[in-house]
């Protein structure tokens, strides 16, 4: 009788797949934020109180923490903050590009667009407004800062994650809407090298894109038809905030 609860009764004999890691007071965050950003779950109103019997926390995180959601503001200054992006921005096709087998091989690999291509041989063209999200199984390594970060013995780090010849193809030759990964950054380690920057995730803020880092989980989910819903507090002005992400997949 209605269509909307029936297709929700369906979806919901489809898998769906946690994409984001739980938070605690030790959970990683990039090094330049302060000592002290952190302070999760801190009891303000107790148990026992005459007023009212009940508990209230408060919660104190930087916006990129976690999983979390980066808005164009966080890289290119007066640039679209969160209140640009409602509830019709959450919710995307989902295609994984999975370059395991290649991370495996050399840990400094930025997915090309010829990795790409290949996938959209085997799985057809990225839709108009995809999420394109690239599996490393780099996942594996929460919650250790070191290990996330591929900390060498000279002090280096060592990671995988995109390149801009990827980014552009999905954003120029395709029409996505946004990117994410398993990394704590967009750029392979080796790329930000180079160019002496973050210079993926300038690109990808620069187009007034979005992107999700420190997602989870991509290998439980389809390279292609899944869908990924993302939802993060309603706080305005943010450059970016811890996000719940999930996936609905065969």
């Amino acid at each position: 009788m209605y269509k909307l609860w029936d297709a929700l009764n369906a979806a919901k004999q489809l898998k769906w797949v946690e994409l984001s890691h739980p938070l605690n007071n030790d959970s990683p965050y990039w090094s330049g934020i302060p000592e002290g950003s952190v302070e999760l779950g801190k009891v303000v109103f107790d148990w026992g109180n005459p007023m009212l019997e009940c508990q209230i926390q408060t919660f104190k995180f930087p916006g990129q923490f976690g999983t979390h959601i980066d808005f164009p503001g966080h890289f290119i200054k007066d640039a679209a903050l969160s209140e640009a992006y409602g509830v019709q921005n959450m919710a995307f096709p989902l295609c994984v590009i999975d370059i395991t087998d290649k991370v495996a091989r050399d840990v400094h690999y930025a997915v090309t667009a010829d990795d790409i291509r290949a996938w959209e041989a085997q799985y057809g063209p990225i839709p108009d407004g995809a999420f394109v999200a690239l599996r490393t199984d780099w996942y594996k390594r929460w919650p250790d800062m070191n290990t996330l970060s591929g900390i060498a013995e000279d002090g280096s780090e060592n990671f995988p994650g995109w390149s801009l010849d990827a980014l552009r193809y999905i954003y120029e030759t395709r029409n996505a809407a946004a990117n994410g990964h398993e990394t704590l950054d967009t750029d392979a380690s080796a790329e930000a090298a180079k160019a002496g920057d973050l210079a993926c995730e300038r690109y990808v803020l620069e187009k007034g894109k979005l992107q999700i880092e420190v997602l989870r989980n991509l290998d439980q989910v389809a390279p292609a038809g899944a869908v990924l819903i993302a939802a993060w507090p309603r706080i305005q002005g943010a450059t970016g905030l811890p996000a719940r992400v999930w996936a609905i997949t065969e």
